[in-house]
């Protein structure tokens, strides 16, 4: 086999084997307040993804670039926690792909000895990378901008082309310099790394064993000896983290502050057609039944004047009759 598909093999199983127990740790310090990623969350993920090759890299990049991952104590404390679990992730794997892919008998302490080994690597190549690959993406992007300058291309850039356009073509010149140049130096790395895995596995013996009986070994070594002891030890971690989460939450949970509270927004309740039907039919035959109440009233008072009235007029006709007699 290549260095370059040993070492992708054994990095990328040990980093998404590992990466389950880190980002517990992480969501912690993250809940914790301890460590803060801003803009760079994406690329500390990936730091901490690759930490076995990372841990000792990450201090000599900030160091010498001045770069920065994210701020607070917890990023510290994340990249120590993770030393333990990338050596246990890597003696898993490299178990694993010895017995599976070479055909070799793992040697004592595989996971220690892979580890020390990619760490010291990386520890003077990702920053060589990372200084190479930064210079020629600043170069590839004072190139791409001279080039609008050039008076071939001017009528092209200023009147042919829309400000969009021109900073995708841009974007597209520098980007692929750079992201061609990151390719080839990731494999490079990687083949290095595959180095490593390879002088491992030359002061090895080969495995008499047939291919079945290596992959019932191979099995078995994930089976644990006291099952009821692992299950009720994982059980017990996973408890004792939820209660740490949730005791630390709700300390840490942002509140908008007072000046910045929005006003209390009433939600309109959902228009039902049909009871908006039958109360608007109960209000009309209130008012209807009003109405008719009022006209009767109407009618009643207007025939007690009326009654009233013609009492007034019988009694004068009366007095005045009787005033007309001798």
């Amino acid at each position: 086999m290549s260095p370059t598909k040993i070492g992708f093999s054994i990095l990328w199983s040990a980093c998404w084997t590992g990466m389950v127990v880190k980002s517990v740790f992480a969501v912690l310090l993250l809940t914790m307040g301890l460590v803060h990623f801003e803009g760079r969350f994406g690329l500390a993920v990936v730091m901490l993804l690759i930490s076995p090759v990372t841990v000792f890299a990450i201090p000599i990049i900030m160091a010498v670039f001045g770069t920065h991952f994210g701020e607070g104590i917890g990023l510290e404390i994340l990249f120590w926690l993770s030393i333990p679990v990338d050596i246990w992730a890597l003696g898993l794997v490299g178990r694993t792909f010895f017995l599976e892919r070479l055909r070799k008998e793992p040697p004592e302490g595989l996971g220690l000895a892979i580890w020390w080994r990619a760490a010291l690597v990386g520890a003077f190549f990702l920053p060589a990378l990372w200084g190479a690959v930064s210079f020629v993406t600043d170069n590839a992007i004072t190139a791409s901008h001279s080039m609008a300058e050039i008076e071939s291309l001017r009528h092209l850039f200023d009147n042919g082309l829309p400000i969009a356009e021109r900073i995708g073509l841009e974007l597209t010149i520098w980007g692929t310099i750079s992201s061609a140049l990151l390719t080839v130096l990731s494999l490079i790395g990687v083949s290095i790394f595959g180095q490593i895995i390879r002088r491992i596995s030359e002061d090895c013996k080969p495995t008499s064993e047939s291919y079945q009986g290596l992959i019932t070994r191979w099995d078995l070594m994930r089976v644990p000896t006291d099952q009821g002891l692992l299950l009720t030890t994982l059980a017990g971690v996973g408890i004792v983290f939820s209660v740490m989460f949730w005791s630390i939450l709700p300390v840490t949970t942002p509140h908008p502050h007072d000046c910045c509270k929005k006003p209390d927004a009433r939600v309109e309740p959902a228009f039902k057609p049909v009871e908006s039907l039958n109360s608007s039919a109960q209000r009309v035959a209130t008012l209807a039944a009003q109405i008719e109440t009022m006209e009767q009233q109407k009618v009643a008072a207007k025939d007690q004047k009326t009654k009233g009235k013609g009492k007034t007029e019988g009694g004068t006709i009366v007095d005045s009759t009787a005033k007309a007699k001798p």
